[in-house]
């Protein structure tokens, strides 16, 4: 039976992350051996995360990032059960490598970035799976979002919560604060679309059906209930698409649109990212 120091289950912890008690047990389990004692860790991750797998993640860390020429961008979410995890250096840590690795490699799917190769000949999916082991909480990357434009400007809501990501049709440094305010807007009135032709026909659909609905119950005659149908459906347009929006850092009651042509006729949102814990 080999002697296990206080330096070995010291080493082992840098090494892994895990618990003293953890490290100490899985050396003594692998008789010191640490590349055993590691893969005995990892093995624990995987029964953990299995048990764990019906747990609620609701809690987390949601990062945006974008390229140094700001012509690519990122938002990763990674979720855990509590907030007391969430806020803790090492997780929010492991939060800013996976979205630097995913800003990096520019991955096309959640999926395509879980299989990219991480550390220690793991893979990223492989890893967070280790952490469960480490941490103790179910733990999972629960969403990825890219965004290519002419200048992304990224903008992190306050813990951590949320972030926005904000694609503008022109490259301009003038206009990367600007960007970093209508990303505040996204965060703040939560845009369903970019404008009008880009919500999805069902939402208009079932917004005119409500419409119809509430000036039928009103009892307004059926032959205009359409027309009315059709002003609430534009004053939900004007209140849940980005350019439409009342800019809530401007002046008066100037629309994001309007604001974003103020400063160049052709600049406007090409598209935009928003994701939230929960």
């Amino acid at each position: 039976m080999s002697t296990i120091t206080a330096a070995d289950v010291k080493k082992l912890r840098e090494m892994t992350g895990a618990g003293m008690m953890d490290c100490k047990k899985a050396l003594a389990e692998a008789n010191g051996d640490f590349d055993e004692a590691i893969a005995i860790l990892r093995k624990k991750g995987q029964k953990l995360s299995a048990k764990r797998a019906g747990r609620e993640a609701k809690e987390g860390v949601v990062l945006a990032k974008v390229s140094e020429d700001k012509s690519r961008g990122v938002v990763v979410k990674l979720s855990c059960e509590t907030d007391f995890v969430a806020k803790t250096d090492s997780f929010i840590a492991l939060a800013d490598r996976l979205a630097n690795l995913a800003l990096e490699k520019f991955p096309a799917s959640l999926e395509e970035l879980l299989a990219l190769p991480f550390e220690d000949g793991l893979s990223v999916a492989e890893k967070i799976t280790e952490q469960v082991g480490v941490i103790g909480e179910k733990v999972e990357l629960t969403d990825y979002q890219r965004l290519e434009a002419p200048m992304v400007t990224p903008y992190i809501h306050m813990g951590n919560k949320a972030a926005v990501l904000v694609g503008l049709s022109l490259a301009d440094e003038n206009y990367f604060e600007p960007g970093r305010g209508v990303a505040m807007q996204v965060a703040a009135m939560r845009p369903i679309a970019i404008d009008e032709s880009s919500v999805d026909q069902a939402v208009l659909d079932r917004e005119l059906e409500i419409g119809m609905e509430q000036a039928r119950q009103e009892g307004k005659p059926e032959a205009i209930l359409e027309k009315i149908a059709r002003g609430k459906l534009n004053k939900f347009l004007k209140e849940n698409t980005l350019l439409n929006q009342e800019f809530v850092r401007g002046e008066g009651k100037q629309t994001v649109g309007a604001y974003l042509k103020s400063l160049h006729p052709e600049l406007t949102v090409t598209d935009f990212k928003h994701v939230e814990l929960g």
